[in-house]
């Protein structure tokens, strides 16, 4: 039976089936490859080629595009522009999942908003409880808060049908809504020095923006023109370049089809599929490559002991668990939610755990909070082994759990 002749009841369902499994399937190919870039990044930097692979990364390209970063470098234009790229699929995924997708009812908020506000905030009290005695390192309070969506998915792919579908739904729910905090906390939290003339013109081009989603424009070229002349009036600004991203994808029109959220006529549902595979294979992968390398050089094992490792480690492994499993489970207990469908205590615990890799988010946050090479190869330290022992210890609750659990009356 082909689509022409499928009851027209029975195609919504189909349709809502395949954009789920093309988004996990793109996220998962995209995690796994994201490993593969973060692990060679790691040898590069510890092998004869480690001289070359960090002067690449600082080789200046110019322009000088904002008197406070100086000439543009390779490194620059991986983070502050092919990531605010990243930060516009982001918006785009927040827009569509709030206005037509798993956030889109106060029923389906509950589990996800709850579960990644104790997510969040739990590795931020982690972390000051850790650091707090150490004036200097308060700026990386927010570096264990975030999730990588696309390592965690990726983990989670790595485990077949181990994983109930439901699972990575709220996982994906999850680190969506993990996305919206920590996209606050960079425009909030790491902004400083403002340009007024310059946030002036970036706020008025995304008033223009709104203004032609307002009267019908659905061409999505003369958005994209307008991110990027939001992208530079942001730079300029000092406000992070990234978060023109999020702005930028907040304008972009969607059309509500809840029977076909992957309408080919809705301008953010275009925009997000033609995006997805360029991020998900070359723009994270190769944020990973550019970040993840940490020359191990006069590290030994005292090196985890360092307040700032520490923090991050704890706040990641021990602070993302506690928190999302506590909130899901006083949700729960509440009655404000009910545990996702097929899920056990164990399946849920796995997916609290794996939630603890934040790398991508983790280091592009403790990349702006701390300019001190020193502390920054600290940083990478710490979100690489607390995510990976979130990770390993993931994938062994998970694999030792049975693939869907008894739901309760």
């Amino acid at each position: 039976m082909d689509e022409r002749t499928t009851p027209k009841a029975i195609r919504p369902a189909v349709r809502v089936v395949s954009l789920t499994r093309d988004f996990l399937a793109t996220e998962a190919a995209g995690g796994i490859l994201l490993m593969g870039a973060a692990a060679l990044a790691m040898i590069v930097a510890n092998s004869p080629l480690a001289h070359g692979y960090f002067e690449a990364l600082h080789f200046e390209t110019g322009p000088v595009l904002s008197p406070k970063l100086g000439p543009m470098s390779v490194h620059l234009w991986i983070n502050d522009a092919l990531m605010a790229v990243f930060f516009l699929l982001v918006g785009l995924e927040i827009k569509r999942e709030v206005v037509d997708g798993g956030l889109s009812s106060a029923e389906r908020r509950r589990l996800p908003l709850i579960a990644a506000a104790a997510g969040m905030l739990v590795p931020m009290a982690v972390y000051f409880a850790v650091a707090g005695g150490h004036p200097e390192l308060h700026r990386g309070w927010a570096i264990p808060a975030a999730t990588d969506i696309a390592f965690a998915i990726g983990v989670l792919a790595l485990l077949g049908d181990r994983v109930p579908a439901s699972l990575k739904l709220l996982l994906t729910a999850l680190a969506i809504v993990d996305d919206m905090g920590a996209v606050a906390i960079i425009a909030v939290g790491y902004t400083e020095g403002l340009n007024l003339p310059a946030l002036a013109a970036a706020a008025g081009i995304a008033l223009a923006m709104w203004a032609m989603n307002r009267c019908g424009v659905k061409a999505l070229w003369p958005y994209l023109i307008g991110f990027l002349a939001l992208w530079l009036a942001t730079l300029i600004s000092g406000v992070h370049a990234t978060i023109a991203g999020v702005v930028a994808a907040l304008t972009i029109p969607i059309t509500k089809s809840p029977a076909a959220p992957d309408d080919t006529h809705s301008p953010l549902h275009r925009l997000e599929h033609a995006l997805h595979p360029w991020v998900a294979y070359l723009i994270v992968p190769l944020f990973g490559f550019a970040n993840a390398g940490v020359s191990l050089s006069g590290m030994s094992l005292a090196t985890l002991g360092e307040p700032l490792v520490l923090a991050i480690l704890l706040g990641l492994f021990v602070g993302k668990q506690a928190g999302i499993l506590g909130g899901i489970a006083l949700a729960v207990k509440l009655k404000i939610a009910p545990r996702p469908r097929g899920c056990g205590w164990r399946h849920l615990y796995g997916m609290a755990l794996v939630a603890g890799i934040g790398f991508t988010m983790s280091l592009f946050i403790g990349g702006l909070a701390f300019a001190d090479p020193l502390l920054q190869d600290q940083v990478k330290v710490g979100v690489l082994v607390g995510s990976l022992l979130s990770a390993l210890l993931g994938v062994i609750v998970l694999r030792l759990g049975p693939p869907q659990a008894a739901q309760p009356d």
